[in-house]
């Protein structure tokens, strides 16, 4: 059976956690998954952004938001169910030429740097809106809102960008 195959029965257990990914790197589907949507929520974020500011379409911002958190909830739940248990990432990575200098680790331990905090943030300016734009739009609250939103934006375009960093460092490179 082809690796590429992202669903098969193996053994009567449904077959996808651990799997080789779909780019060409030694990735896992899971990291290639993430690495790929990953360019789409920083987009879908901005996007998320424009309509808010430019537009002042507030309801629909809170709508891309919770379902942005939603999303990435479980994706970081899947991901992390698959490294912890299914793939062998290091036995990957240590196939880089980076491997060897510890630039590999580096890479991974800035973008966790960045990755640990990022939903936590995020999750407080959202449960923070939820909480106190009632109804949905402007208020007192707004400045603090959009402090910590944009705080909470640049730390997720950070999180992506190190983990592209690592992605190739460790799997591509």
């Amino acid at each position: 059976m082809s690796d590429l195959i992202a669903l098969s029965f193996q053994n009567n257990q449904l077959f996808l956690l651990g799997s080789r990914g779909f780019l060409p790197a030694r990735g896992s589907l899971m990291l290639d998954i993430v690495v790929c949507a990953m360019l789409l929520v920083v987009v879908v974020l901005g996007f998320s952004i424009f309509l808010v500011r430019s537009k002042r379409e507030y309801r629909l911002h809170r709508a891309i938001q919770i379902t942005l958190a939603l999303v990435l909830a479980v994706a970081i739940i899947a991901f992390e169910i698959d490294i912890r248990f299914f793939s062998d990432w290091r036995s990957a990575a240590e196939q880089s030429r980076f491997y060897p200098s510890g630039l590999v680790d580096l890479s991974l331990w800035v973008h966790l740097a960045f990755a640990i905090p990022t939903p936590f943030i995020w999750a407080y300016v959202l449960t923070g809106a939820l909480r106190r734009f009632q109804p949905v739009g402007p208020g007192r609250y707004s400045q603090f809102h959009r402090r910590w939103g944009w705080i909470a934006s640049i730390a997720m375009l950070l999180t992506a960008l190190t983990g592209w960093v690592f992605y190739y460092l460790a799997f591509v490179a």
